[in-house]
């Protein structure tokens, strides 16, 4: 079995742990760009809102992995992460300003408006994600 180099392990880890932490500081400022408080309304089971959040999550995840995957250079894979998150933030708020019964609906458990806002925020990533190819 061929042994792996050093340092092919070492951008291994590199590129994992900064997509995980894009990834993470995407959802902690989702949470706060959003006029609902969703992790407190998931640990009350409000699957509405799970929904919406979970699409964000995953579309931003698809432009993070489109960005590794294209990306010869670390920091160009960082800069267009960046600005995928950017275009995913924008998304939201332009649903946000077309749906203003949107953040009632939410709190309300309305399934259907959160498996929407999680749809088109899913929607946005893999077109931003197929932008980034």
């Amino acid at each position: 079995m061929p042994q792996l180099p050093l340092d092919q392990f070492y951008l291994y880890l590199k590129h994992l742990l900064s997509g995980l932490v894009m990834v993470t500081a995407f959802a902690a400022v989702y949470v706060r760009v959003t006029p609902f408080h969703e992790l407190p309304l998931i640990r009350r089971g409000c699957t509405a809102a799970a929904l919406s959040l979970a699409g964000a999550i995953a579309g931003f995840s698809l432009t993070v992995a489109s960005s590794i995957l294209h990306n010869d250079h670390y920091l160009m894979f960082i800069v267009w992460g960046t600005l995928s998150a950017v275009v995913q933030m924008g998304a939201y708020l332009l649903i946000e300003r077309s749906l203003p019964e949107m953040k009632a609906a939410i709190e309300a458990n309305n399934i259907a408006m959160g498996a929407l806002m999680g749809t088109v925020s899913l929607v946005v990533g893999v077109v931003n994600a197929a932008c980034l190819s």
